[in-house]
């Protein structure tokens, strides 16, 4: 196993009271597989990987319990400087706003080369070259006349090829890709996810895959993890979850997908807002939103339950969720 999440749980510690963003989340990624976190803004997805990748805000985030297992070891046991290390050489994340991410007074190509010079000791003749071959790799037109311009001369589809391109530079082990085609058109997200899926299989890199939106992951995916108010609510591999979700959540998000056959009709939505943080309701923290709720939904909080083989729910109700 390349990662194994468990039972970690990150709180931020502000004025207004202690708010629990990931409480108690498990999940695993192979060399070479693809899993796809989901869930609505506030669910927990990205605190979590800034947990994983050592680039949490402490304080006030605070990582209270659980371990972190990257190629048999524990990160959170490592010192800082050993962490520093295993970023971007053996794991690498790519952020979902290219332009705030990317150094504004900097050249795409310096900072492309900067990796190979911090962290391979090249020259920066050597590293150039390497930026624009990388640049080359991520299809961006014209590479060796464009190493040098700055990123907002770049489209935001070009732009994020260069985040992409600079997760890659040290071919790490796992990248970490956080919402990475959020603000672009369709198109050019399709193109995004094709260009990291193909570039994925060649180096054999696992791969986490953070969104909000099932229809980007349907294509690239192996397995799902669902997250809702900082926990797993639901694995299962990709196309079981879609022929057939265990967690009314899942259910929802699903009915939220706009498609063809409901031209003209009503969007589904899910009722409500994500719980506050600060006070997760008791029992399923679903419960005030689910149309499936009953008393001990409210207060008993239900376990991660094995539905089949490959398949977990934290539903009460997982069963007559799958007959529903």
């Amino acid at each position: 196993m390349l990662l194994e999440v468990r039972d970690l749980h990150v709180e931020f510690r502000t004025r207004d009271g202690v708010a629990k963003a990931v409480n108690g989340v498990d999940y695993s990624v192979s060399e070479g597989e693809t899993l796809a976190v989901l869930g609505e803004s506030g669910s927990g997805k990205s605190v979590t990987a800034q947990a994983i990748m050592g680039i949490l805000d402490m304080p006030p985030g605070k990582i209270t319990g659980g371990e972190i297992i990257f190629q048999d070891r524990d990160l959170l046991k490592l010192k800082e400087e050993e962490r520093r290390k295993v970023r971007g050489r053996e794991m690498a994340m790519i952020f979902q706003d290219a332009l705030s991410s990317l150094n504004p007074v900097l050249s795409v190509g310096e900072q492309l080369g900067e990796m190979f010079i911090v962290h391979r000791g090249m020259s920066r003749k050597d590293a150039k070259a390497k930026a624009i071959e990388l640049m080359d790799r991520v299809r961006i037109p014209a590479a060796k006349d464009r190493v040098g311009d700055y990123p907002h001369q770049f489209s935001g589809g070009m732009r994020q090829r260069i985040m992409i391109a600079m997760a890659l530079a040290l071919e790490p082990s796992l990248i970490i890709a956080d919402e990475p085609t959020t603000a672009l058109d369709v198109t050019v997200q399709a193109q995004v996810m094709e260009l990291l899926a193909e570039l994925q299989r060649e180096l054999n890199m696992g791969l986490i895959l953070i969104t909000h939106d099932l229809g980007v992951v349907a294509d690239v995916a192996d397995k799902i993890a669902v997250m809702y108010a900082g926990r797993i609510v639901e694995t299962s591999p990709v196309h079981e979850i879609y022929k057939a979700p265990a967690h009314p959540y899942t259910k929802g998000l699903l009915e939220s997908i706009p498609r063809l056959d409901q031209k003209g009709k009503e969007l589904y939505a899910i009722k409500g807002l994500p719980p506050n943080l600060m006070h997760i309701p008791p029992g399923c923290a679903f419960n005030p939103r689910c149309p499936m709720a009953q008393d001990v939904c409210r207060t008993d909080v239900p376990p991660l339950a094995q539905v089949s083989e490959t398949r977990q729910s934290a539903c009460h109700f997982w069963k007559e969720t799958l007959d529903a």
